[in-house]
Parts: structure tokens; sequence; C-alpha cells
């Protein structure tokens, strides 16, 4: 395995378990707080300002074709604060959990609504990451939520941003997390949290996946990555070649795995909950990653150029 260490800058700390990073034009970074149940902003000076104050868990978020910020939210954790090393992690649904839900927020006034919780009558449990594609839909991941003594099996869904329609894509997958397009949009990425694993998806419409059959496959989709260790993966983005940049939790990194599944890198850093990425600056080579544990957001060179966003006019 190659490891790199990479120097970092870090933009804002004391955040409280930050996560779906978004690098706006202004030079800022909006991202959620989970444990604080906020849409905040990082200005370009570190300072850090609420959007909007949605509750429960905001998770993912993206900006969508209108401009407005799109959120998963997962209903809210119940949280382990390390106090020796100054650091939180989730750990469970929370007791006062409100259910899962995807949240459309007006970034210029910070008035949000409700688009979707529910698909067919099922509730959605743990909405966690979001992609836009070109046409102004939206895939997103579903974890579900873990309790005590048991866990939801998740789901992967495509919807409008409109509210008007929303569809069950893959189901059932075991703690689906990050999500992204291929450059093509031809290929759906989704990466398991607790099996350390990423999978592809061929796509052959709105909403509509190919998928492979058992035994070959126990989710639909194609097994890319097969390096072992322990480890567990989150949120991730795609580089403008392709590769695909998985958030990794435990050893605390980021894995650069290419479409064929090679792993190209992995860029190592001392906390152990690294939990997203995205790119941003003028050429896209600058990575901005969440240190959730510490509570950092973290400015780092990045080797090669990130894939724009849809909808950023970067």
């Amino acid at each position: 395995m190659n490891i790199i260490k990479k120097k970092f800058k870090v933009i804002a700390k004391d955040l409280k378990f930050p996560e779906g990073p978004i690098f706006m034009n202004d030079g800022s970074i909006i991202l959620v707080e989970i444990a604080r149940g906020t849409l905040s902003k990082v200005n370009i000076n570190g300072s850090v300002e609420v959007v909007a104050d949605l509750g429960g868990g905001p998770n993912g978020a993206a900006i969508g074709p209108d401009g407005h910020c799109y959120v998963c939210n997962n209903g809210g954790f119940e949280w382990e604060v390390s106090l020796g090393k100054k650091g939180m992690r989730p750990i469970s649904q929370s007791k006062n959990y409100i259910g899962g839900s995807i949240q459309k927020v007006n970034l210029s006034t910070g008035q949000y609504s409700t688009l979707y919780t529910e698909c067919n009558g099922v509730a959605l449990k743990g909405p966690n990451d979001i992609v836009f594609d070109k046409n102004g839909n939206f895939w997103f991941t579903d974890l579900g939520k873990v309790r005590k003594r048991n866990m939801d099996r998740g789901a992967i869904y495509w919807a409008k941003s409109d509210g008007s329609e929303i569809k069950e894509v893959i189901q059932p997958f075991m703690t689906p997390n990050g999500i992204g397009l291929s450059p093509d949009e031809q290929t759906l990425y989704v990466a398991e949290t607790e099996g350390g694993k990423l999978y592809s998806y061929k796509i052959i419409n709105e909403g509509q996946v190919e998928k492979i059959t058992f035994p070959e496959s126990i989710n639909g989709g194609k097994l890319l990555n097969i390096e072992g260790g322990i480890k567990r993966f989150d949120s991730l983005a795609l580089e403008e070649n392709g590769n695909i940049c998985v958030a990794t939790l435990i050893n605390g990194g980021i894995s650069v795995i290419s479409p064929v599944g090679n792993l190209v890198e992995f860029v190592k850093f001392d906390d152990p909950y690294i939990t997203n990425i995205c790119f941003g600056s003028q050429n896209l080579k600058t990575a901005y990653i969440t240190a959730s544990f510490e509570g950092l957001l973290l400015e780092v060179d990045w080797n090669r150029q990130g894939l724009p966003l849809n909808f950023l006019n970067i």
C-alpha cells in the first residue's frame, strides 16, 4: 500500500462532528455539524456561523440546481465523548430520534423545508450522503440506524429535487454511506461502512441500475476494492480522472481507488474519523477534509484535480 502523509492547514476547529463539506464560490465551506444539528458555514477567516438549525442529525449535503442546499438528515445520534483524546463519535440512534428525511435549505435565509420522509410507505431511517446528476436529480444513501441490540438494513434511493418522485433503487445494502457518480455519469459508486468496501453499479436509466446476481454479488454491485486491513468507509468524492476518494475510518485517511479497483494511494491523517472530502480552489487541486473526531476542517494540497460538481460554478 502506498501510504502518504501530507501537510495540512486547520481551517476551523471545535466543530461538532463536521461532515458533508461543500466548497463555495466565495471560498467559504458549507458543512453540517451532526452533533450540533446544524448546517453551518466556515468563512475564509475560519469563523463559523449557523446557516440553519435543522435538528436531528444533518449528515450529507449538496447544492441543487436551484442553488439551495439539500441535506440528508439521519434523525439523530447518541454520542460517546472521549475526554482524554478530546473527541466524540456516534454510537447509536438518538433517544430523541425524529426519523430520517431529506431537507432543502435556502442558504440566503436559512429557511428550510422537508422534501422526503418516506418512499412508497417505507420510512427513511438514516439518510447519509447525497450527489446530484447533471439533470438535477439526486441519488442518496440511507445507512439506517444502529441500536443497542439491532440495526437496520440500508438502501440507496434516487429522487427529484422538486419533491415529486422518489425511487428505492438498491435494497438491502448493509450500511451504505458515501455515494458518487463517475465523470460520464454512467456509473454509481457506493461505499459500505462496516465492511470497508466500495461497490459500483452501471446506471441504465433514471433511478435504475444494472445488478449482478448472486453469488457474484450480495447486493447487486461490483466489488472494486479487495485490499484488507481494519477500516470502515465513510463519504467520498471523485477526482477528474475518475478515481474515487473514500474517507476511511479507524486507520484515518483517504483511500484513493481507481475505477478498476486498484488502491492508488492512502493519504493518512492522525484523526481516526476522517469522514468526508471535497475539492475546491480555482483549479480544484485543494482538498477540504473533515477530521470529525477532533472536530477539524483540514485544507490539503492534492496531487490531482477534483471532479467539478454539478451546479457549482467554480
